[in-house]
């Protein structure tokens, strides 16, 4: 039968295991579905829309070539991700501690500052948005600032407790988010409309690759954190089932999110008022009709920041160690609280 069980050491259900190797017998994490739910959770998200959103009012492009820079993008930049989270079963070591075998002891740590400030950086973006969001719909009364503790608070009370918890919570956290994007587009299905491609030259072309670099960066993003996520399956985990698996968990959501996003541009009344750069806006304008229940549905919008941020937390930590044994003597979950306090700072 499949078991979360993970025997790894943990004090007050606190996992204290940091970037050793997991060794084969202690491995006990079967569940081999968590690696498509623990992408598909993660990018499931009000980011996700953002993103699709630039593609017309932004990079000034087309419906169609909106889409397809969407899906071929996405496809190239996912390929990273999904190859390295088979390393995590193989090898039984955390993303960028693998990536010592490529860059040597200290080009590993130097991979390990831009993945720490890569983390940092979503973050913050992250909980900015949310926290904007929570703002909006408390009408001020509830200042950004006090958005941005709420989220970061939620967000840092799963990630400090550890691998076991990050799953449990992605495991489900994709069920809401998926109902909610879903009644979205029925709402705004009948206002879509078709927007021409612009025609083809100079502006156009630029408008392509800037948009599809931005579209490859958010899903490859993940390449960085792949392997912490399935570090305690089996040995004799399937690559091929891991990669498809992971595959799939980034690049269902974020395809359909994307496009989702976009489309909502192509109302003039929302593109407006995604003028300011605010999703928060765009997403309040699109589900306006529905009065209260709309309220409601902006709140759990605003609530998946957590499942978003969540890997950049987790991985944090374990990042943080890389730099060196001094480093490693820090729990990973003391790493992982300091990095929440960072953040919620800049933001």
């Amino acid at each position: 039968m499949a078991s979360d069980v993970v025997t790894i050491p943990e004090e007050q259900g606190l996992e204290l295991h940091g970037i050793e190797r997991v060794s084969p017998e202690t491995r006990a994490h079967v569940r081999i579905f968590d690696n498509f739910t623990m992408w598909l959770s993660a990018n499931l998200v009000i980011s996700t829309i953002g993103l699709g959103a630039l593609a017309i009012p932004i990079f000034q492009l087309g419906f169609w070539d909106s889409v397809a820079v969407i899906i071929i993008f996405n496809a190239l930049g996912v390929l990273p991700v999904a190859f390295f989270s088979t390393l995590g079963p193989k090898l039984g070591l955390r993303q960028m501690t693998i990536s010592r075998f490529s860059f040597g002891w200290v080009g590993g740590i130097i991979m390990a500052v831009f993945n720490v400030a890569a983390c940092i950086g979503w973050s913050v973006v992250n909980v900015i948005i949310g926290g904007q969001l929570v703002s909006a719909l408390s009408g001020g009364v509830v200042p950004s600032w006090a958005g941005i503790l709420i989220l970061a608070v939620l967000t840092t009370l799963v990630s400090i407790y550890g691998y076991r918890y990050v799953h449990r919570y992605e495991r489900y956290a994709w069920i809401p988010m998926a109902v909610i994007f879903a009644i979205m587009l029925v709402v705004a299905a009948p206002h879509f409309s078709i927007v021409g491609t612009p025609a083809f030259g100079a502006a156009e072309i630029a408008g392509l690759l800037s948009f599809g670099g931005a579209v490859y960066g958010f899903a490859t993003g993940w390449s960085s954190y792949a392997a912490d996520y399935n570090v305690n399956q089996p040995e004799e985990t399937p690559a091929s089932r891991v990669f498809w698996l992971t595959f799939l968990g980034v690049f269902v959501p974020c395809v359909l999110l994307e496009t989702l996003g976009m489309a909502f541009t192509t109302f003039t009344p929302w593109a407006n008022k995604f003028a300011n750069g605010l999703v928060g806006d765009l997403l309040a304008a699109v589900v306006s009709p529905l009065g209260g229940f709309g309220t409601l549905i902006l709140a759990l919008l605003a609530l998946s920041v957590v499942a978003n941020n969540i890997p950049n937390d987790y991985s944090l930590g374990l990042t943080v160690q890389v730099f060196g044994r001094p480093f490693q003597r820090v729990k990973r979950y003391v790493w992982t609280l300091i990095g929440a306090v960072l953040y919620v700072l800049i933001a």
